[in-house]
């Protein structure tokens, strides 16, 4: 039996309709994934990408040597929105992030267990359960990604802390990699380039798009030929190289940075609670509750 929730789900997922997205879930028994499959091959679903739902709070922020030759993106998530506007919680992921710049860990347990940067007599997890007790929330280092070059390394936040990018450039300037940073913040790509991206999120994007259209009734023959031209569209939004630029959409980002005689090595992008469950309350439930209790 498909329950309300499961409705629910698709359709803030899909962004399609509530009878739509029951109907989907009743034919695939209620597999989430194949049930997207399906709203996209029938042309019903708006978003083309499945989007996780932004769960926890907290903050992403980064930080950059000096010389610019390294870099740091961390996300610290905490219970609610306001912590994420302390000023103790904010200066405590800034130095996080230099944390890892400096002493570069090799993951969140061996960054925990190092000697804080700030405070010598403290490790990092000390450091971060005494946060806990002064702030009053529970709060986690949830990740961090470190870059070390000989070329360059940039950043960019957006929204006070909400989308985090590092990216790392071979001959390019400061400034051309910050374009580069906010491109990768509004455009969200996936992928460096086509060699990139696995081919099974190749193959599984070939079969949805000729779905697409026998649906629209087109032959088998004609329907492969169609493919082959869409699948340029589906390149163009999860490769960075094969965006259009958002400062100038007559170019792709690709040409951009080829004529300003640099590369795009990596890049990374963060963006707060992604992926991750958003613990909703029912404060009239709560207190009831508590009033029987």
């Amino acid at each position: 039996m498909i329950t309300a929730t499961q409705v629910k789900d698709l359709r803030e997922k899909t962004g399609a309709g509530m009878m739509d997205c029951k109907k989907v879930l009743t034919e695939t028994d209620g597999d989430m994934e194949r049930a997207m499959e399906l709203l996209r091959e029938r042309g019903i679903a708006k978003a083309a990408k499945k989007s996780s739902r932004i769960a926890s709070e907290g903050l992403v922020d980064a930080y950059i040597s000096d010389d610019g030759k390294v870099g740091a993106v961390v996300e610290i998530n905490a219970e609610t929105d306001f912590v994420g506007k302390n000023e103790e919680f904010k200066a405590f992921v800034s130095d996080v992030a230099r944390q890892v710049v400096e002493k570069n860990p090799a993951n969140v347990e061996e960054l925990l267990a190092q000697k804080s940067i700030v405070e010598a007599d403290k490790t990092v997890e000390e450091v971060l359960t005494n946060k806990i007790a002064t702030i009053g929330e529970n709060m986690s280092i949830r990740r961090f990604e470190r870059f070390e070059t000989e070329g360059l390394v940039q950043k960019y936040i957006h929204g006070e802390g909400k989308i985090g990018v590092l990216v790392e450039l071979e001959n390019g300037t400061s400034e051309l990699a910050k374009d580069v940073c906010m491109q990768i913040a509004a455009a969200k790509p996936e992928f460096l380039d086509r060699e990139s991206v696995p081919a099974d999120r190749v193959e599984k994007e070939m079969e949805i798009l000729k779905a697409q259209a026998m649906n629209e009734g087109k032959p088998a023959a004609i329907a492969e030929k169609m493919v082959q031209g869409r699948i340029g569209k589906f390149y163009g939004e999860i490769c960075l190289i094969e965006q259009s630029f958002v400062k100038n959409p007559d170019i792709k980002v690709g040409k951009l940075v080829e004529e300003k005689g640099a590369k795009i090595v990596r890049f990374v992008r963060f963006e707060k609670g992604e992926g991750l469950e958003k613990r909703e309350e029912n404060f009239a439930e709560e207190v009831a509750k508590q009033i029987d209790g």
